[in-house]
């Protein structure tokens, strides 16, 4: 099956590395990632819930991408009227958008018919019985009604503030003078979406309502002495790419704080409506959102289906993918504080998650927190999460009278809340935290242990591929290195006084951290791997990423693949390379895997003319991450782990014909399910015995 996203005319060789068609739009190359998860809630082999949840996701992303990439791009349009290129893209995202969700309203109601058959049944308000209508009715009365605050508009009172990312509903009113009101109220998301419908038989299906449709069918109650006249739902997408004036400001944290406030009033960049909400009800909305016309999305079917994550809460084992228990190596199992550092002394530790516990990086902090030898831990947080144990070791470091040193990133989007909540907490344990630095986001996954041991001093160091986060652990892919390698360890040291001090550190003995000189090193490994081709021998490049849009880092792989190297490219999400297009790409494969983990690990592979050598680290190849952010990428040199690296895990996703999307030079995906035997990477990662 082929993936329908929008196609870009065929390339007629020769082509110029510095022709713009060579180069996919980004933006496009992220809706058909959309598509790509769309797929997998089409995607009858996945369970049920399962394909809910790829549903919720897509919705979820959607929002992400006009807060984030709608958003600049009306900002750029309306800061240039005279560039018509900028406007020319919007549309198209407009159609693609509505185009791609048409389709995903089309695979809803499958899901909601096959959900029906399955004994989990969505309900209209108005199909329940008087008895079922009854106990709504009183729930509506006891636990939505105190909650909900209708605001009027009319000339004594302006038009509410409508908040980003809320549901709400759009109400008519007439009073006994014949006179018409419109007010608005707010669906609240402290409470669940889908309404169970209590005094079902015993044993019997689980029925639901939207909550919106509960609160419509007793609007009554809510405005007394009135008619009310029709209801319809709607809801706003703000802009939340709010610029951080780091260059004014004298307190980073505040400065965050403030924009995190600002985010609240940024202009609507896009409105969702009941599809048969009528002329004069988005008349009003529009004309007090302050929209165009062109920025309202008509919904045939509930908005915002990224609520239905609640259905995942239904404990129905057999709609859902089968639990998986994470391994953890029996060498990391052992309780003894020294053990760890012991075997970190013998040899590198490389850990695959979610298939290997994410709990021995949570040991090895905890156990560093509580030996007596350790003098110091530092590390980075980008996205910590909740109810953090990485932070709970911290702490406990703190009080057993280490040394403790944390860069949290202020600036991760939409998690600015959460990080200054922690640097908070930090700072009031006396943890040293420092918040970035100027001008750049630091994106490193890095800890470090500073040990006596003896008369010496031993530094161990975690290095990662993902966040400091045991929930995404669980549903990411991600890789982790443990290491007490003396030159990484002595490069750790160096970056954190980049990090925490003043430094003018322009390089490293064998870490590649941008924006210092992870470019410069990259473009190398690549001319050497070009370098060995053009001498006729076996060259070759497996890279695997989040996303690939840097044009300079795009125009040295065409380089590659015009010079005979081999190419595979692992991309998950945005890629603006043009596969497969003679003179210019035919040695390149991009293959895009989405499936029941998000993909996250980022790996490079270089032949070297037989002596591998691989790369794992924090960086995809976007011009953010090379130029923008502080990055850091680490090489794994133990030969064991280098065959694993390269045998078992990019081996098996490249023979992936089951998750597996490869890209078309026009920008579309073929998905071909029809490769034998059927390899499902993830599965086989799932199940396959693991060996360190």
């Amino acid at each position: 099956m082929t993936g329908s996203a929008p196609k870009i005319p065929t390339l007629e060789p020769p082509v110029s590395l510095t022709d713009p068609g060579a180069y996919l739009d980004r933006e496009l190359s992220l809706l058909s990632f959309q598509q790509r998860v769309l797929e997998e809630a089409e995607d009858p082999e996945n369970p049920l819930l399962e394909r809910v949840k790829f549903l919720s996701i897509l919705f979820s992303n959607l929002d992400e991408f006009f807060m984030v990439r709608v958003a600049v791009l009306k900002q750029k349009a309306a800061s240039n009227t005279l560039d018509g290129a900028v406007t020319e893209q919007l549309e198209r995202l407009r159609s693609e958008v509505k185009r791609l969700a048409a389709e995903a309203y089309d695979c809803w109601r499958e899901i909601d018919a096959l959900l029906d058959q399955a004994g989990i049944q969505i309900r209209d308000y108005s199909d329940l019985t008087h008895r079922e209508q009854s106990a709504m009715k009183a729930y509506f009365r006891q636990v939505v009604y105190p909650v909900l605050t209708p605001l009027a508009f009319d000339p004594g009172r302006p038009f509410p503030h409508i908040s980003n990312l809320s549901l709400n509903l759009a109400v008519a009113v007439r009073d006994s003078k014949g006179v018409e009101r419109f007010a608005r109220v707010k669906v609240p998301d402290t409470l669940p979406q889908l309404v169970p419908v209590p005094e079902q038989p015993p044993g019997a299906r689980v029925v639901l309502v939207w909550l919106e449709q509960v609160i419509s069918g007793n609007l009554h109650t809510l405005f007394p002495g009135l008619e009310v006249i029709e209801a319809y739902p709607f809801r706003v997408t703000r802009d939340a790419e709010v610029e951080i004036q780091e260059l004014e400001s004298d307190d980073l944290l505040e400065t965050v704080e403030e924009a995190i406030w600002q985010r609240r009033f940024r202009a609507v960049v896009r409105l969702q409506v009941s599809g048969d909400a009528p002329e004069h009800i988005l008349d009003t909305l529009v004309a007090n959102l302050e929209l165009n016309r062109r920025d309202v999305y008509p919904a045939k079917g509930p908005l915002d289906l990224s609520r239905l994550r609640q259905l995942l809460g239904i404990d129905r084992p057999d709609l859902k993918d089968a639990p998986f228990l994470p391994y953890t190596p029996p060498e990391l199992q052992k309780k003894a504080e020294d053990d760890i550092f012991a075997l970190l002394r013998r040899e590198d530790v490389l850990l695959q998650h979610p298939f290997d516990s994410f709990q021995p990086v949570i040991e090895f902090l905890r156990r560093a927190a509580a030996d007596p030898d350790v003098l110091a831990i530092k590390m980075t947080l980008y996205r910590a999460g909740r109810n953090s144990p990485v932070v709970e070791a911290l702490v406990n470091a703190i009080e057993n009278g280490k040394q403790v040193a944390v860069m949290v990133e202020l600036k991760a989007r939409f998690d600015e809340e959460s990080n200054i909540e922690w640097a908070r907490a930090l700072e009031s344990e006396g943890v040293h935290v420092v918040y970035g630095l100027l001008g750049l986001k630091v994106h490193s996954k890095v800890a470090l242990v500073v040990r006596r041991e003896g008369e010496a001093i031993r530094r161990y160091v975690h290095l990662g591929t993902g966040n400091y986060n045991p929930v995404t652990a669980r549903l990411y892919t991600d890789l982790s290195l443990f290491t007490a390698d003396e030159q990484i360890g002595a490069d750790v040291t160096d970056l954190f006084n980049y990090l925490t001090g003043y430094s003018a550190k322009n390089d490293f003995r064998k870490l590649l951290v941008a924006p210092i000189n992870l470019r410069q090193k990259l473009e190398e490994l690549i001319r050497r791997e070009i370098e060995v081709a053009v001498r006729g021998g076996d060259a070759r490049l497996i890279f695997k990423m989040n996303a690939l849009e840097d044009q300079g880092m795009i125009r040295l792989l065409y380089q590659a693949s015009q010079a005979g190297v081999k190419v595979d490219l692992l991309v998950r999400g945005i890629c603006c390379l043009r596969p497969g297009v003679p003179g210019l790409s035919e040695n390149v494969r991009v293959i895009s895997i989405v499936g029941r983990f998000l993909e996250h690990s980022r790996i490079f592979y270089f032949h070297n003319g037989g002596d591998d050598e691989v790369y794992l680290g924090s960086a995809d190849l976007m011009g953010r991450n090379l130029n923008h952010r502080v990055e850091l990428v680490f090489p794994v040199e133990n030969k064991r782990l280098l065959a694993r690296l390269r045998e078992d895990i990019l081996a098996t996703y490249l023979a992936d014909n089951r998750n597996a999307r490869t890209m078309l030079s026009d920008g579309g995906y073929v998905w071909d399910r029809t490769g034998e035997p059927p390899t499902d990477s993830q599965a086989i990662f799932l199940n396959a015995p693991r060996v360190n």
